[in-house]
């Protein structure tokens, strides 16, 4: 894991070494742009924070939850489970999410707890935190400070602490972070095989390839402009869209849709016989799809362009799938990154979630 990490720290160095040839947008008054590029060196910090979170037992599950950006990552996180039991031929610990006030049901004994709220202070998790201390369940905090950290503390439970890198930083740009984390949390106590080299190595190659995606990106947002993008992607892939369409939300400040072969063949396409407005379908295509849903990735363009609906299919690059996955995020990122600039937004703040907030207390 080292020599891995190292690697990627030494591409990190390289582009802060290059940063002066970088200035900000005026828009971006936070630096988005550099959260984006750093996001690749987040994998190793992350496996290194969780070191020490232990619980005694066994499990064969974690329950996480976590709202927003600290519960994104989980959406990525069970694309990685599911390929490393296919690749090692191995059990993964079952994954439950919980993105809802208290603890859902029908999570078996054997299940550990993490609560995950990168500010601390999310009512939702909270609650849930409340309960698993109150029914005495084994769990594990993940947060950067806030109310979540103090409560850990006070129960006896074992909590990671999550950086703030800069100013501004945003809980969707750090899952890197949650993800190793996770991971971590799950080599720890037995219910995964030791990927920790794998995980690093996917990374590094998205930092090499940083300045490559960020161009393409660019050039994407360009035809995403004036137009409501839906993301399409293939079923076992579905995180990934959901995840664009939360970077087009937050980052661009602008309404996305996502869906997934083969289910949306089944209903959603016959809703552009007649579309209400201008969409961009942007379909993520995985080389290692089921052949039959490469060929309704075809056809279905082919039906949405006859209904004057643009298409883009984007083959997503990479070697595994853990590195496809990661690059398509950063190829997200970027696309919803100046698609904001195009707007003339800022990427970073989320406003209208703050100004909620403050209604609902």
């Amino acid at each position: 894991m080292l020599i891995v990490g190292l690697l990627i720290l030494n591409v990190f160095l390289k582009k802060v070494n290059n940063k002066e040839k970088h200035m900000p947008h005026p828009l971006d008054t936070q630096d988005f742009h550099s959260m984006i590029t750093e996001s690749p060196a987040q994998f190793a910090t992350g496996f290194s924070l969780a070191k020490d979170a232990r619980v005694e037992g066994t499990f064969t599950g974690i329950c996480v939850s976590g709202m927003g950006g600290s519960a994104l990552p989980v959406d990525v996180l069970r694309i990685l489970l599911n390929d490393v039991a296919k690749r090692h031929q191995v059990v993964v610990p079952a994954l439950y999410q919980n993105r809802n006030y208290g603890m859902p049901q029908g999570i078996p004994t054997n299940t550990l707890y993490i609560l995950s709220s990168y500010s601390g202070k999310t009512e939702e998790t909270l609650e849930t935190l409340e309960e698993v201390i109150a029914a005495g369940l084994p769990a594990i905090g993940m947060s950067a400070g806030g109310v979540l950290e103090a409560r850990c503390k006070e129960a006896g439970i074992p909590h990671i602490k999550l950086p703030i890198p800069s100013e501004g930083f945003q809980p969707r740009m750090g899952t890197g972070f949650f993800i190793s984390a996770l991971l971590e949390i799950c080599i720890n106590h037995g219910m995964l095989p030791d990927i920790r080299e794998e995980v690093l190595h996917d990374a590094s190659l998205v930092a090499s390839q940083i300045e490559e995606i960020e161009k393409e990106g660019e050039a994407l947002s360009q035809k995403v402009v004036g137009k409501t993008p839906v993301i399409y992607a293939p079923d076992q892939l579905r995180g990934l869209a959901m995840v664009w369409k939360i970077k087009m939300n937050e980052n661009a400040k602008t309404p996305a849709f996502w869906n997934y072969f083969p289910e949306l063949n089944h209903n959603e396409m016959v809703g552009f016989t007649l579309p209400q407005g201008a969409f961009l379908v942007i379909m993520l295509r995985d080389r290692e799809d089921h052949p039959r849903n490469q060929k309704r990735f075809a056809l279905t363009a082919e039906l949405l362009r006859e209904k004057g609906v643009e298409v883009e299919i984007l083959d997503i690059k990479g070697e595994s799938v853990f590195n496809r996955v990661l690059m398509s995020i950063a190829l997200g990122d970027f696309t919803s990154y100046f698609l904001a600039l195009a707007y003339g937004q800022d990427p970073t703040p989320v406003d209208m979630v703050e100004k909620f907030k403050k209604l609902l207390v």
